[in-house]
């Protein structure tokens, strides 16, 4: 199935994602760190900020993905992005990465192959834009299915840059 068309999976409806998903968007988004551990101060920090960052990113399409939905209602999304990145050998002739984020399902839907079919539908998306190389960061407990998928851990490090008293 290609990204740009509608179709059918076990039963759920599967189809890109629109700027009319912003809501159910945050809402997964929100669901996901606080199964992670994240603090409610800390999502509620985050909320505004982040539906200010992606309303204008989904209506130019710069965010893409796919959403599946069981009777019209959304249960399950990734969303990806190209992000601009100079070459590298993991990708020594493109500019850019894929990146994968916010992929979510339902709890009462999980365990039946559903974020597994979003990691295909996102590989799809990727290729279909040229992409050859993604990344994503991944909860605890996504890290097993995508692991089996084909995903390995990197290198990279990252720290706050808020802390204080911390000179380079």
């Amino acid at each position: 199935m290609g990204s740009h068309a509608e179709a059918t999976w076990n039963g759920l409806e599967v189809r890109q994602i629109r700027a009319s998903d912003l809501d159910v968007i945050c809402a997964h988004r929100e669901a996901m760190f606080r199964e992670s551990g994240r603090t409610e101060e800390v999502l509620r920090a985050m909320a505004a900020p982040f539906r200010a960052w992606l309303a204008p990113r989904l209506a130019s399409g710069e965010y893409f993905g796919h959403v599946l939905a069981d009777q019209g209602r959304t249960i399950a999304g990734i969303g990806l992005m190209l992000i601009d990145w100079p070459p590298h050998p993991a990708h020594p002739e493109q500019g850019c990465r894929g990146y994968v984020l916010n992929v979510y399902v339902e709890p009462e839907y999980r365990r039946r192959g559903i974020a597994r079919k979003l990691m295909v539908l996102a590989d799809h998306a990727f290729a279909e834009r040229g992409a050859t190389y993604a990344v994503l960061h991944a909860t605890a407990q996504g890290k097993p299915l995508y692991a089996d998928l084909g995903w390995a851990g990197t290198s990279e490090m990252a720290r706050s840059l808020r802390d204080e008293g911390r000179t380079p």
